[in-house]
């Protein structure tokens, strides 16, 4: 009788116990969601409303605004003068269209380019003495402490015709004349790629980092070649922080506007310096909020879709 009552005594004192960690979860679930919900839906949805609106001559320079004091009757009116307008122009006029292609051509050249240069030096920092590493990863991120802009206005005096670039290039003998770099869309390439390469660095250094070395070894012990297991081993167990870096290079490059507009010609068409001019220039604020939907859902789509694949490959592995 004496052991039943302390069982319940003790199964009782677990009950506060087991409802403060049930609760101390939801917390931890709901700051996220809730972050989510005042920071990204509601201003997405802020923005959508507007694309559904009319240009006007006013403040806001949109029709309909939502006014509560008219009630309800005034809310339906409001909704019924909603419509897909905006939508339908941005795919009747090639500009845009246009500018979304190029878009996405420009930051999937520009992702593949840091690729290239970023692989090699995540590499070589994983492999380098443990004592080099703090060292090597504060170079990597030292550039963060000078303010974007700055450093892409930097790249102008190393790009331009009297630039530092073309002083090096003529006294090395290199070149003749000097070359027409800015203002062109290499130029742009030269500043994403540098101004990103921490981002895609970081993460595949990351993964580099936790490779178990031992592998490597044993394909050494069974003869296979160096270049035969960086291919094979090496490779594919770098593709998770390959695909983070790959997108954290790729989604804002997509939208970039200060790059492009410093850097690159009169011809660099990206939707970030269309999106700008509509909103800023023509004041035309429904059609740029369109403009911005429909950028967030080409960058959201892909990505939903490529974590739902990768959902269902762990499920079919476990």
């Amino acid at each position: 009788m004496t052991e039943t009552l302390a069982l319940g005594a003790a199964e009782e004192s677990k009950a506060p116990a087991k409802k403060r960690r049930s609760l101390g979860n939801w917390l931890l679930i709901a700051v996220p969601y809730a972050w989510l919900l005042f920071f990204f839906l509601v201003p997405f949805f802020i923005v959508f409303k507007i694309s559904l609106s009319e240009v006007a001559v006013a403040i806001p320079p949109y029709l309909p605004t939502f006014d509560l004091s008219e009630g309800w009757a005034g809310l339906r009116e409001n909704l019924s003068s909603f419509s897909f307008e905006n939508y339908l122009f941005l795919f009747e006029d090639d500009l845009y269209w246009k500018s979304y292609l190029s878009s996405v051509w420009i930051a999937a050249t520009s992702t593949l380019l840091t690729l290239l240069v970023g692989f090699p030096l995540a590499y070589g920092m994983a492999r380098a003495p443990k004592a080099w590493q703090p060292t090597l990863l504060m170079l990597v991120i030292l550039p963060f402490w000078t303010s974007f802009l700055i450093r892409v206005y930097a790249w102008i005096g190393i790009l331009k015709n009297e630039g530092l670039l073309n002083q090096l290039l003529l006294w090395l003998g290199v070149i003749d004349q000097p070359l027409t770099i800015l203002n062109t869309n290499a130029a742009v390439y030269v500043g994403i790629v540098y101004s990103y390469l921490p981002f895609l660095v970081l993460p595949l250094y990351a993964t580099l980092e936790k490779l178990d070395e031992s592998l490597l070894e044993a394909a050494s012990d069974l003869g296979c070649p160096p270049w035969r297991a960086f291919w094979s081993i090496t490779v594919p167990l770098s593709l998770p922080g390959v695909i983070a870096g790959c997108f954290l290079v790729f989604i804002p490059a997509v939208g970039e506007f200060v790059i492009p507009d410093l850097l690159g010609g009169s011809e660099t068409l990206m939707i970030g310096k269309t999106l700008w001019a509509e909103f800023f220039n023509n004041r035309d604020w429904p059609v740029s909020s369109a403009v911005a939907v429909i950028l967030l859902l080409i960058l959201v789509v892909p990505i939903v879709l490529f974590q739902n694949q990768q959902q269902r490959a762990q499920e079919k592995d476990a």
